[in-house]
């Protein structure tokens, strides 16, 4: 597996492009993967909803939940789905609209430096062995294209926005991908003071 240097896509994803994106800024290249946890409705796998999200296209009225999330203008660099699956939605050289209020070691807007990875699940149920496969392959890929992107800078949403996001949550596997890629446990951030 290994990200294109002409277009910055990953070989063996399925593209489909989200307008929630842009450019980062300048000087900016990847340097931090975030790991998140998606499910819609909550608790449910294997439909087109996450696309629809990402995409503009979600249904308010398909189901309850999705009322208060539809005109979220949202998206992420990968999706991985519980069989594996790799679905890209923004070019790793552009800007995912991913992590929101964050920080890491200090540095705000995550967004700017970092790629979005959203793994298919919830806080309560542990991830499916294809998608540790998926994200084992993927995440060496990454670290090949950008250097910047080490075994140190791979963490959760949690561990970045800690005032509001759990994900990928309890039931991930941390330990596994410290014995797989030699990733360590992440620390939890400290967001800046406003104004820093």
């Amino acid at each position: 597996m290994q990200v294109t240097e002409d277009d910055a896509m990953l070989e063996g994803a399925r593209f489909v492009p989200s307008p929630n994106r842009d450019a980062r800024p300048p000087g900016c290249a990847p340097e931090l993967v975030v790991l998140h946890g998606i499910s819609l409705p909550p608790g449910v796998f294997g439909g087109p909803e996450v696309e629809q999200l990402f995409t503009n296209r979600l249904d308010p009225a398909a189901h309850p939940y999705f009322a208060a999330i539809a005109g979220l203008r949202v998206s992420a660099h990968l999706f991985i789905r519980r069989d594996g699956a790799l679905v890209q939605f923004v070019p790793f050289a552009e800007r995912a609209w991913h992590a929101g209020d964050s920080a890491f070691r200090g540095r705000a807007r995550c967004n700017d430096f970092s790629i979005g990875i959203e793994l298919e699940g919830d806080d309560e149920r542990p991830y499916a062995e294809a998608q540790y496969a998926a994200l084992e392959a993927v995440l060496p890929a990454l670290m090949r294209a950008y250097p910047a992107i080490t075994r140190e800078h791979v963490v959760g949403h949690c561990h970045v926005a800690p005032h509001r996001k759990t994900d990928p949550g309890p039931g991930f596997d941390w330990a596994r991908l410290q014995r797989t890629l030699g990733v360590p446990r992440p620390q939890t951030q400290a967001l800046p003071e406003a104004g820093a």
